[in-house]
């Protein structure tokens, strides 16, 4: 009999469990009328967020932001021993800023602190290959153990072999996407999290106006620099989605036209009044400003930015018919 009780006991309390499980679901189950004047809400705040945005966007536009002070800042330049790394490096070091130069050639990385140097600024000079993932990891503790903590990274190192995609071989291909995307994986992640746990710090990308749009004899570092561009844009999501305060990191990305570096030794350019070579020293010049003033992206030229976009509005064969005309590109280094 007490087996029989028991039994019944049991199954009454599994069919009242039964009963009551829709009645919870019910009570948690939001009215559409609730539901639908909820969503209209989130959209209205959101056009007026938007709207906010945009008007902020057109005052900076016409109002750009003051420069910010670097005195002090410990900034970190990979790529620092020749061109464009030793411009921003030696403009940063005249601003009052302690530059860390890092370079894989101890030579051309020495000549750019004996420049600093030179002119009382404060450098200190590293040795270090970006694509070795262990080395950048002991790079990033050497640094913070000996002068500080790194507030500015840029990820500058870079090369860009020019020819036809078939004429590269697989070492090539495979160093190029070691160094311009692998190397700014590594750095970001050697360095970020001295940022976050400040929540300070601003990390800046050399991509290139090859980032934004293909071109003949640079298939492979076209792709490399489309990359770089992704990378920082969903660095940016995966920021502003983390749930600590993130504000306090920056991040900017260089897309940089045909600089007279050494990297560019065949530029082909119809209309070299219209689009020639930019200076080295102007190009450094643009993107320490766009750092100090906390630029999302820049072009250099500035007004490649746009063209580029009104360039993009075209259906794919109408973009052959401008590049066409326009008649710009590189010709094979070899």
């Amino acid at each position: 009999m007490k087996l029989q009780e028991k039994s019944q006991i049991n199954s009454q309390h599994t069919v009242q469990s039964h009963q009551r499980r829709p009645q919870s679901n019910n009570m948690a189950e939001e009215p559409q009328i609730i539901y639908a004047i909820r969503i209209f809400f989130e959209v209205i705040w959101m056009i007026l967020r938007l709207d906010v945005e945009i008007i902020k966007a057109l005052f900076r536009f016409v109002v750009p932001q003051d420069p910010k002070d670097v005195t002090e800042e410990i900034i970190l330049i990979t790529g620092a021993g020749h061109g464009m790394g030793r411009e921003v490096a030696t403009r940063f070091a005249r601003l009052g800023a302690k530059v860390v130069c890092v370079d894989v050639n101890a030579k051309g990385n020495e000549e750019t602190i004996n420049i600093i140097k030179q002119a009382k600024g404060k450098a200190f000079p590293y040795v270090c290959d970006v694509t070795d993932r262990k080395a950048v990891f002991e790079l990033a503790e050497k640094v913070e153990s000996e002068v500080g903590v790194v507030t500015i990274l840029i990820n500058n190192a870079g090369i860009m072999p020019c020819k036809p995609v078939l004429r590269h071989n697989e070492k090539e291909i495979r160093t190029l996407m070691d160094i311009n995307i692998n190397g700014n994986l590594w750095m970001i992640q050697a360095f970020l999290p001295a940022m976050l746990e400040n929540n300070y710090g601003h990390i800046v990308a050399m991509s290139s106006m090859a980032g934004k749009m293909g071109l003949r004899n640079l298939v492979p570092y076209c792709g490399s620099k489309y990359a770089v561009r992704g990378i920082m844009e969903a660095l940016a999501v995966e920021l502003h989605e983390d749930p600590r305060d993130t504000n306090g990191i920056k991040l900017t990305t260089i897309c940089p036209y045909i600089v007279n570096t050494g990297l560019c030794t065949n530029p082909r350019i119809r209309f070299q009044t219209l689009m020639k070579t930019v200076d080295p020293g102007d190009a450094a010049d643009q993107i320490v400003d766009a750092i100090r003033r906390e630029y999302h992206e820049i072009t250099i030229p500035s007004d490649l930015y746009y063209s580029n976009k009104l360039f993009n509005l075209f259906p794919p064969a109408g973009g052959k018919i401008l590049t066409d005309f326009i008649g710009t590109g590189l010709d094979p280094q070899d």
